[in-house]
């Protein structure tokens, strides 16, 4: 498909009822309201396209950048289109999940996931602690700084209820994620997460819950999944 066949197609995906869902939980202007569903039907026709899947990123609609995200090849996007991709992302599904995922599959995880936490700018330092929560979840053990780690455990415990909104979100997932993943920083995380407790984040006109990370990890804990990667964290 060419980029004018898949707005198109993405136009006559969305409905109103899903757009407005969207927009209750923070998405901008533009967007169809495609159900994420229907957009990875779509994706088999973007994956090989690599310059298509670049095209729908920077056209700014929300569907079509979303489904960017699910077909872009991790390893072929570069450091500089990503650094343009997290500036773009205006809201925190594109910047917490699209963005963030596809720079923790690609080969500058570490390195764009350590600068865009130290932004002032909430949803670029939300990519960030979702881009190493999400390497952590894919990458080996032995791949792992877990000196670095613990001072970032360290931090999220003195510093998370002061963040801003969005920020304590991810900080609370990167606690659920080093305690689920790394079988070495487990009983570390779950110490850290019975000191911050419940973490308390305005999530808009929606029902979403925080998640509490002691009760998530002991969920984890209990299905015999701790320490299991995942194959992707793209989704």
């Amino acid at each position: 498909m060419t980029f004018d066949e898949m707005m198109k197609k993405l136009a006559e995906l969305g409905s109103e009822q899903t757009k407005k869902t969207f927009v209750n939980h923070g998405a901008k202007e533009p967007l169809f309201g495609v159900k994420v569903g229907d957009l990875k039907k779509l994706v088999k026709y973007v994956k090989k396209d690599h310059e298509l899947a670049l095209a729908l990123f920077n056209s700014d609609n929300h569907d079509a950048m979303y489904l960017a995200g699910l077909s872009i090849n991790p390893q072929k996007i570069s450091k500089e289109t990503l650094q343009g991709w997290v500036k773009k992302a205006n809201w925190y599904l594109l910047s917490e999940y699209t963005v963030a995922g596809v720079a923790a599959e690609s080969p500058y995880a570490l390195e764009l996931a350590r600068e865009w936490m130290r932004s002032e700018k909430e949803m670029i330092a939300v990519c960030g602690w979702s881009t190493y929560a999400n390497y952590l979840s894919i990458a080996p053990d032995e791949n792992l700084d877990i000196t670095e780690i613990r001072k970032l455990l360290d931090l999220v415990e003195a510093t998370i209820h002061e963040e801003k909104n969005r920020v304590r979100y991810v900080m609370n997932l990167f606690v659920i994620c080093v305690g689920a993943y790394i079988v070495s920083l487990h009983n570390e995380a779950i110490k850290v997460a019975e000191k911050i407790g419940k973490v308390q984040v305005d999530v808009g006109k929606t029902a979403c819950k925080v998640p509490i990370a002691t009760e998530y990890i002991k969920k984890i804990d209990q299905k015999g999944k701790i320490g299991v990667k995942k194959k992707t964290c793209i989704c």
